[in-house]
């Protein structure tokens, strides 16, 4: 049996980033149609792990923090986000999603259907791997197992 060629990092760079061309196009099609920006729906999402302070939001996002109050202005106006002073240090503001916000995240993850479609075709072992391949690659953690047939 001929061994299959060796993938190199290129080839696996183009891949990455056709594969967020098109999950981007998918987010930015899917925010939209819920009448928020991009940059709107992207402080959503990081917001749905947890509160975040404004400047950490800011660093996550790759803009300036006078970037962000302009997104958390609009998105608190619409009663998506809210701010909410540290009990530690009354100079920080976090910022929480509220469940309305969280309502908007899931029906933008709902509207992706090109991403899901493209998600469904994986087997759940492939997704677990998928997973914890990107983990491992841009987190630094995590691991695939092989299946027992490559072992």
């Amino acid at each position: 049996m001929e061994d299959a060629p060796r993938i190199d990092s290129a080839q696996l760079m183009e891949l990455l980033s056709v594969s967020l061309g098109v999950y981007y196009g998918d987010f930015t099609a899917a925010a939209a149609s819920e009448n928020l920006t991009a940059s709107q729906g992207k402080t959503l999402t990081v917001l749905r792990r947890g509160p975040v302070a404004m400047r950490a939001l800011a660093d996550t996002l790759g803009c300036d923090a006078s970037n962000v109050t302009g997104i958390i202005n609009r998105l608190e106006k619409r009663g998506l986000v809210r701010r909410e002073a540290s009990a530690s240090d009354r100079r920080v503001t976090h910022l929480v999603i509220t469940p309305e916000g969280e309502q908007v995240t899931d029906s933008i993850r709902a509207k992706m259907r090109a991403t899901q479609e493209g998600l469904t075709r994986l087997t759940d072992r492939d997704r677990d791997c998928l997973y914890a391949l990107l983990e491992r690659v841009f987190v630094t953690r995590g691991s695939c197992r092989p299946a027992e047939s490559e072992a």
